[in-house]
């Protein structure tokens, strides 16, 4: 039978994204709808271990829907990776009659959820919460879809420059080991090409295109760049090799890391942090653990943080083809 849930934790973990404060309010707010207590941790994992935790209540998470970053704070916690730091946790966990948790993150939050249920039998809950929707098992991570709408009103200022001065930009995303935010802004912007990690371009592929882009009268371009894209160990070399094989372009780089992390959620990721949290609490009341909540086909489900872990989010073959077609 299972355990009786009378009280839910809720933390933050890893890089904070924008949906998380819409997830935290959920939670809070389906755990009063239930009847449950629900207890804010703060400082991720570390809080746990710290004992650094608040009981929060309907009212405690007004006008929070709208924010960016989380209320909670995120912290990476490297005393948690240790069997003696986990202890703590869980002994804080127990001592505050904290019953099961909800943690929203990327994989690495995750991963110490997962190893956290295996050694005490402890009831988690993942909800998705990372810009570059890396994650298995859901179409949206929170986060991304605000995102890509930061990164492609970026673009279209930077165009503005790049077509008053006839430039060639190279624009730096997130995405060290995933392409998503750089192919589906690189589309919506209109950008010239678009390199991912994915799909190895290559140098001499890259000048051409930009050759064949001068030719056809274009009098600047635009590259989107995943950070993690593997043609050169990074955007400035990309534009030292552009410069001396392409005189003719003038070069600028334009790196816009954390701002794509900030600002106010999309009602996208307003709306999907509020299914998640929904979904995440009930599943618990329903004696389910070790999940991850994500969406599939526009429906909320469940897939096991071992695979949510462990598999990895592909590219969009079609879009790799729209991209292609696009820039021609």
């Amino acid at each position: 039978m299972s355990k009786i849930i009378k009280k839910i934790g809720v933390l933050t973990s890893g890089g904070d994204s924008p949906g998380m404060n819409a997830a935290i309010r959920s939670v809070v707010r389906t755990c009063a709808y239930h009847n449950v207590e629900c207890i804010g941790i703060y400082r991720g994992y570390q809080g746990m271990i710290e004992g650094d935790f608040k009981e929060m209540g309907p009212r405690s998470v007004n006008n929070i829907v709208n924010k960016g970053g989380t209320i909670l704070k995120s912290a990476r916690s490297m005393d948690f990776k240790t069997p003696d730091g986990r202890k703590r946790a869980h002994e804080n966990l127990v001592n505050a009659g904290i019953d099961a948790l909800v943690v929203i993150g990327g994989d690495g939050t995750f991963t110490g959820a997962e190893i956290f249920n295996n050694e005490f039998g402890y009831p988690v809950m993942g909800i998705p919460g990372t810009i570059d929707n890396d994650i298995f098992g859901t179409s949206h991570t929170l986060g991304y879809d605000t995102a890509l709408n930061t990164v492609v009103e970026a673009i279209d200022k930077i165009r503005d420059t790049a077509s008053s001065h006839n430039r060639l930009f190279f624009v730096e995303v997130m995405g060290r080991d995933a392409g998503h935010i750089a192919l589906n802004a690189g589309i919506g912007a209109g950008a010239e090409e678009i390199l991912i990690p994915e799909e190895d371009l290559g140098l001499e592929r890259l000048l051409e295109s930009l050759q064949k882009s001068k030719a056809s009268g274009k009098s600047s371009s635009i590259v989107v760049v995943s950070e993690g894209d593997k043609i050169g160990k990074n955007v400035f070399e990309l534009k030292e090799y552009v410069e001396e094989n392409l005189p003719e372009y003038d070069v600028r780089v334009s790196v816009l890391g954390h701002m794509q992390r900030g600002g106010s959620p999309s009602c996208f990721d307003r709306v999907l942090a509020s299914r998640l949290g929904v979904k995440a609490v009930e599943s618990i009341l329903e004696g389910k653990s070790n999940f991850m909540v994500g969406l599939y086909q526009d429906k909320v489900a469940l897939t096991p943080l071992e695979q949510a872990i462990k598999g990895s989010s592909k590219i969009d073959e079609e879009l790799l083809r729209v991209s292609d077609i696009m820039t021609t």
